[in-house]
C-alpha cells in the first residue's frame, strides 16, 4: 500500500518503541512501524520527541546531517551497525524556535538522532529520505507545561511536518523481568486507564500524571517516557478520530500507541 496524499492536517503519532532491538528484529512491532509509514501520507518533514533526549532547557535538533546515535550498551553489534543517514532540517529547527517563543530555544547543530527516533523511523521510511529533526525534552518540567508547549507547534501539522513522539506509557526497566510475558496488575490497569481517558478526550486529568495514583507511580517512576505523549495528545483538534495499536503490555513496560487524525 503507498502513502495517501495529504488533503488535510499531517496526522500526530505516538509510539511505545520497547527495546532498542525492535529496530532491527523482525517482529510485530516493527511491522507495525512499516505498515504505519506506508498508510500515512508522506510528510514534509518529521518532528521526533525522543524520551531520549533530556535537558536543563530547550533544544532542537539543527544539524544538516545529524549522525546515528547509539544510545544503549549491551544489545548486539548489529544493532550497533545501524545507521540512518536522514537529512537534518535548520529550516524546521528555526521554525520551531518561531512557534516557541518563551522560553527560549536553542539551536544544537551537533546533536544526532538517537534511538527513540531512528528506531521507530528506520522501519517506517527506510529510504532515510525525509528530513529529521528532534526537540528535547525539558526534564525538570511538569507535564502541564509540556502538554501547553506542545499546542504551540499546532501549525506544523498544516506545514506537512509529521509530529512523533517515541516513549512508553508504561516503562519501569527496574522491575522488568523479560521472563515475564504476562503484565503486572498495576501496569495493565494504568495502561488501561490512560487508554480510557484519551478516548474519552480528558487530557487534562493525565498531566499530573503524579498524581493518578499509586498504578502512575509504578509506571512512570521516571518522566521521560511518558512526556512525548503529551506533545501528540496537545495536537489533537476537535473531533479528530484517535486510534490504539500496539495494545500490548509485557511485564513493566506498554509497547500502546497512538494515532491522532489520520483517516
Amino acid at each position: 500500500m503507498s502513502a495517501a496524499s495529504l488533503s488535510g492536517p499531517m496526522p500526530a503519532v505516538f509510539l511505545g518503541h520497547g527495546s532498542p532491538m525492535n529496530a532491527i528484529e523482525d517482529n510485530a512491532w516493527r511491522r507495525s512501524w512499516q505498515a504505519l509509514g506506508q498508510r500515512l501520507p508522506r510528510p514534509r518533514a518529521i518532528l521526533c520527541i525522543s524520551s531520549h533526549w533530556e535537558t536543563q532547557g530547550m533544544y532542537v535538533g539543527a544539524a544538516e546531517r545529524p549522525d546515528t546515535i547509539h544510545d544503549f550498551h549491551g544489545f548486539p553489534r548489529a544493532l550497533f551497525n545501524v545507521r540512518y543517514p536522514a537529512p537534518g532540517s535548520p529550516e524546521l529547527a528555526h521554525r520551531i524556535a518561531e512557534l516557541i517563543p518563551h522560553p527560549r530555544v536553542h539551536l544544537d547543530t551537533h546533536r544526532g538522532l538517537d534511538h527513540g527516533a531512528w528506531g521507530v523511523l528506520q522501519p517506517m521510511y527506510p529510504d532515510a529520505d525525509i528530513p529529521v529533526v528532534q526537540l528535547s525534552l525539558s526534564i525538570l518540567q511538569p507535564g502541564a507545561w509540556h502538554y501547553d508547549i506542545a499546542k504551540q507547534l499546532a501549525p506544523l501539522r498544516d506545514e506537512g511536518v509529521l509530529v512523533v513522539g517515541s516513549g512508553n506509557i508504561v516503562h519501569n526497566l527496574r522491575l522488568w523481568k523479560q521472563a515475564m510475558a504476562d503484565p503486572y496488575d498495576w501496569a495493565q490497569r494504568f495502561d488501561e486507564d490512560i487508554a480510557d481517558r484519551i478516548a474519552e478526550g480528558h487530557h487534562d486529568g493525565m498531566l499530573g500524571y503524579e498524581t493518578l495514583g499509586p498504578d502512575a507511580l509504578m509506571s512512570i517512576p521516571t518522566p521521560e517516557h511518558y512526556l512525548p505523549l503529551l506533545y501528540v495528545l496537545a495536537l489533537q483538534r476537535a473531533g479528530e478520530p484517535v486510534e490504539f495499536f500496539n495494545e500490548h503490555v509485557s511485564s513493566s513496560i506498554s509497547m500502546r500507541s497512538v494515532l491522532v487524525g489520520a483517516d
